[in-house]
């Protein structure tokens, strides 16, 4: 049995200490404003998964596969952060996976000399070095970045886990359809338009409580 898919399953799975828990992507904010069905926080993850971060998360990530500058990749991935907590949500992540996959195999992601890569540019630096289909590795990323979401609803809203994991197996068909559109994609096809999902991740900066860093 080949084990690089393990390999990068155990890298995107909650378990892997990058503190993906921590960040709800502005979807706290979303609940507090009186969203809680199961039907319309699937939407808002839907949402994000086409038109927002999650589409320019998969572009950036397939454009890493194909031998992309990843530096380059990088700037373009913390030039499209719409707020200091989205920011500081994919530099985290990114340097925490890297810090973990270098513990892990022996290779350092990305140079010392470097800062550290946003989530998406780090984890296709990871995966160049796995035998994987690059739709393979967008797919998995994607959903990963869903199933977080997911487990951030059923902690703040009244969303039951079976309820979360039907909603979840519902965005498959999208996660799909994404990844297999953005292995072909460049960045001049990164057009997202998920101004609702920006405007919540500002509005988090400014709840009185808040559960989640974003």
């Amino acid at each position: 049995m080949r084990t690089d898919l393990l390999t990068l399953v155990q890298w995107l799975s909650p378990a892997f200490p990058i503190g993906g828990y921590a960040y709800s992507h502005g979807l706290e904010a979303v609940i507090y404003a009186g969203e809680r069905s199961a039907a319309g926080i699937g939407a808002w993850i839907e949402g994000v998964l086409r038109h927002g971060s999650g589409q320019a998360d998969a572009v950036l990530l397939a454009c890493v596969l194909r031998g992309g500058d990843a530096a380059d990749l990088d700037a373009v991935a913390r030039a499209m952060a719409g707020s200091r907590e989205r920011l500081g949500e994919t530099v985290d992540q990114g340097a925490a996976f890297a810090r973990t996959v270098a513990a892990l195999t022996g290779r350092t992601l990305p140079p010392r000399a470097l800062p550290p890569r946003a989530l998406p540019v780090a984890v296709g630096e990871a995966a160049l070095g796995l035998d994987l289909a690059p739709e393979v590795v967008v797919a998995i990323y994607l959903h990963a970045f869903a199933a977080n979401l997911v487990a951030c609803a059923t902690r703040f809203a009244p969303l039951g886990q079976t309820e979360g994991q039907a909603l979840l197996a519902g965005l498959h068909p999208v996660i799909g359809e994404v990844a297999a559109w953005a292995v072909g994609a460049g960045l001049e096809d990164i057009g997202t338009v998920a101004l609702g999902a920006d405007l919540a991740a500002m509005r988090h900066e400014e709840l009185d409580v808040r559960v989640f860093k974003t």
